[in-house]
């Protein structure tokens, strides 16, 4: 079983991610904190495997945490679950050691696929002394995957929420659609499928139709090209 603590000062996200982490098999909540001393007393008692780490903090950052934590030689792996985007924090959070970077909001299925892949590398090093060049090069190639999330959170959209976003509405038979009635059937915040669906319109993937009431401002109903 492998043991996370949080460490976020919003009572809110806390208890979303203490929810979340009880529906995936193999992780245990051992601890939770609010703020960095509180974080550093816990880190030490309890001894996790892994921390949910925030960025922003009323007295100090989730990075000078993390620095502390390589400082101290203390084995715990991290991942940032934060709202700070900003490519420099994400790449100095890269460099100390974080093994995942999560940006708010995010979906239960990217937190799911971020601890999932976590476990993968821990389980594949539970138990051994040695390494064979096999081993390490899987290790490598979940490394690799992270760099590719890294990337699409730079770029400001993930992959992973893209993918959704799009396989459902290759799977949905209704067109055209709005960004209100995607957001409602797949529990996404309106604001970031209208985001996606932008983007895809770029990518000449959606079209855009203006359908016009006898008020107001005129209803965006997106269609998918149908050679995509």
């Amino acid at each position: 079983m492998i043991r996370v603590m949080i460490l976020e000062d919003d009572p809110m996200v806390r208890d979303i991610n203490s929810k979340f982490i009880c529906k995936i098999n193999g992780f245990q909540l051992c601890a939770e904190a609010g703020n960095l001393k509180d974080g550093m007393e816990l880190l030490i008692k309890h001894k996790p495997d892994l921390l949910l780490l925030d960025v922003f903090f009323p007295k100090g950052t989730g990075l000078e945490f993390l620095k502390w934590i390589r400082k101290e030689e203390i084995k715990c792996d991290a991942i940032l679950i934060t709202a700070e985007s900003a490519l420099e924090a994400i790449q100095e959070a890269f460099r100390y050691g974080a093994v995942d970077y999560l940006v708010k909001p995010f979906t239960f299925q990217r937190f799911k696929e971020a601890l999932n892949q976590y476990r993968s590398r821990y389980d594949k090093f539970s138990g051994i002394t040695t390494a064979s060049q096999q081993t390490i090069d899987e290790y490598i190639l979940i490394k690799q995957e992270i760099s590719k999330e890294e990337e699409d959170i730079v770029k400001g959209l993930n992959y992973h929420t893209y993918s959704q976003i799009w396989d459902y509405i290759i799977e949905n038979k209704k067109e055209p659609f709005t960004a209100e009635e995607l957001s409602e059937n797949i529990g996404m915040a309106r604001v970031t499928v209208r985001r996606y669906l932008e983007h895809m319109l770029k990518e000449g993937k959606l079209e855009l139709e203006l359908e016009y009431g006898k008020i107001g401002r005129p209803c965006h109903k997106y269609k998918r090209v149908l050679n995509f």
